[in-house]
């Protein structure tokens, strides 16, 4: 399977999941798609029949609210059935709604944003003083990067030459209820970790061809590597991308669903087969007039707190 088609079953599986358990962070994980795409397709080396093989390269998604995304690459390079994707954040399922390591393919449970770095930097750091060749790698979400503990994971990484740690940032500029620029801004990004002494990458994250010659490009010189992939919150559905609400709403039944499956359609890549919707969806449910759609839901354009009687913008 290519990274494009692998791209737009992790898209589409995780429409489908979100839809079907009511879950949410659909928009984070359409904006990494293709990041994990071209890592599972081309970068990583595993070996499905012996998840824990030594010789493994790691990896943590330190943002594991996007845990569908993962999942579903997971399901598709042969972990599992990708029919038990259906089961992702129903009572009981193994697949929770944050990632978890008690899924094959996963080493390190995450959702609790600020821990992914550290853990890989630990990892690294032991491969290196075991002689190990394998790499690792983690991908944080830049709201995450608002955590303390992160800056501590990149001087420890620097401290310690760790070359064998490649850490991609998934750049989409929006966290929790907000653009990262309104909540707490780390702009310049690459220039920050810059400044902790990484090698820094900027990339189109979007872009597969971006993506792997960056990643292929990387040489062992004594520091650790940071991709900065700049992205689209969304990607892929018109009226998630770049809109806050998508970071914690599902698709409901109606035209949130349809609109987005039959749009994914429009863009699927030959060789790829839905297996929710083969054909597509026939005479899919259209948004009304006033639907709640292509607006700006941030806090900063919606919040309007009421003090002594006089509404005042924030």
């Amino acid at each position: 399977m290519t990274s494009e088609q692998l791209a737009w079953k992790i898209r589409r599986h995780g429409v489908e999941m979100t839809h079907l358990s009511g879950g949410s962070h659909i928009g984070a994980v359409m904006s990494v798609a293709d990041v994990i795409a071209v890592l599972y397709a081309e970068i990583l080396n595993f070996d499905i029949e012996n998840p824990k093989s030594e010789n493994r390269d790691r990896f943590i998604l330190s943002k594991g609210h996007a845990g569908a995304a993962i999942y579903a690459a997971l399901a598709e390079s042969g972990f599992f059935e990708t029919e038990e994707l259906k089961t992702h954040y129903q009572n009981g399922s193994r697949l929770s709604g944050h990632v978890s390591h008690h899924v094959p393919g996963v080493d390190f449970s995450t959702g609790s944003l600020g821990h992914g770095l550290s853990a890989a930097a630990g990892m690294a750091l032991a491969a290196k003083q075991d002689g190990k060749s394998h790499k690792n790698y983690v991908i944080l979400g830049d709201g995450e990067c608002n955590e303390g503990s992160v800056w501590e994971a990149a001087l420890f990484a620097v401290h310690f030459g760790l070359d064998n740690l490649i850490c991609i940032v998934d750049h989409n500029k929006m966290q929790s209820l907000d653009f990262c620029d309104n909540t707490l801004s780390s702009t310049p990004l690459a220039g920050i970790w810059q400044s902790f002494g990484w090698n820094v990458i900027e990339i189109d994250g979007n872009s597969h061809d971006q993506c792997r010659e960056s990643l292929k490009s990387i040489q062992a010189n004594g520091k650790p590597t940071v991709i900065i992939a700049n992205t689209i919150k969304g990607k892929g559905v018109s009226y998630m991308e770049n809109d806050i609400l998508w970071h914690y709403r599902f698709p409901h039944d109606g035209w949130e669903y349809d609109m987005a499956v039959s749009e994914l359609h429009k863009a699927k890549p030959d060789g790829v087969e839905d297996p929710y919707t083969p054909d597509g969806i026939i005479n899919p449910a259209i948004p009304p007039e006033d639907a709640d759609i292509f607006k700006d839901h941030t806090m900063s354009a919606t919040y309007k707190p009421t003090w002594f009687g006089k509404e005042k913008q924030l």
